[in-house]
């Protein structure tokens, strides 16, 4: 049986009408088929998901680490697991007035501060806290993780048959799409430009136009699925399912070496 795959689109407060979404699938030889789609309303079901025996490789759409110049100069932990006691055991208020008062003592265009990661992946700073609150999404799916004693490459060795890469749907989506935008949680903004950039990025996906060398393969119902869904949410899940097959197989996940244990690496940047 072929490993199996998972992509997950995650949010730090899912509810019935805005669930953390699961794509699940498997490769052959380039293509990677694409056996379902799952959602979460609660992250406690998450968990309970998380916790079954693999063994599976995974892309989540959440950071895993901090700036480590952000973390040397606020004076938190320098070894991960330390560090996320720390940052995790914060309330979310916590977190947003020591980041807010970080960026203000901070010149006009480096209020952020960045890891090596972000540049090539095109990512947000993972300690933001707005538009998208990525550093919220840490601080609710990384000690899920932990619980669940899966290994989080790069920072956390855990159980070797259950292996969460950080990954990143845009890094993917703009690579195809440049910077048109393929999807909006704003009904208003839900528009048939973003309808066409969906049907555009999964058509040049399931060619295997991108870098990864992967062709995706659905099934009819499956791609209406994903281009009826303007919010993205259920593409971003297959995009980080795509990075995950990217990188089955090889060393260390395609992660490059020497990345920093604190700040983690974004796969396929």
């Amino acid at each position: 049986m072929p490993q199996r795959l998972l992509g997950l689109d995650f949010s730090s407060a899912p509810s019935k009408r805005k669930p953390v979404v699961m794509a699940l699938g498997h490769l052959q030889g380039q293509v990677l088929r694409l056996e379902r789609l799952q959602s979460f309303d609660t992250l406690a079901a998450l968990a309970v998901f998380l916790q079954e025996p693999g063994p599976w490789l995974g892309g989540f759409d959440l950071p895993f680490g901090l700036p480590r110049e952000l973390v040397e100069q606020l004076g938190w932990p320098q070894q991960w697991a330390g560090l996320m006691d720390h940052f995790c055991g914060l309330s979310r208020e916590q977190v947003r007035a020591t980041f807010a008062a970080f960026c203000a003592a901070r010149p006009v265009g480096a209020k952020f501060a960045h890891r090596s990661c972000d540049g090539p992946a095109g990512a947000s700073p993972s300690m933001k806290w707005v538009n998208p609150p990525v550093a919220f999404m840490m601080h609710a799916g990384v000690p899920l993780l932990r619980q669940a004693g899966v290994t989080l490459a790069g920072v956390h060795e855990a159980d070797p048959q259950r292996v969460a890469l950080e990954a990143y749907p845009g890094l993917l989506a703009r690579e195809i799409l440049g910077r048109r935008s393929y999807k909006s949680d704003d009904k208003a903004k839900q528009t048939p430009e973003r309808l066409i950039a969906r049907k555009d990025l999964l058509e040049a996906l399931e060619q295997g136009r991108s870098r990864l060398g992967l062709r995706l393969k659905l099934t009819h119902a499956q791609r209406e699925a994903l281009v009826d869904d303007a919010s993205g949410d259920r593409l971003d899940a297959v995009l980080c399912l795509l990075q995950a097959g990217w990188a089955q197989g090889r060393p260390r996940w395609g992660l490059p070496d020497g990345i920093d244990p604190l700040e983690g690496w974004i796969v396929s940047a």
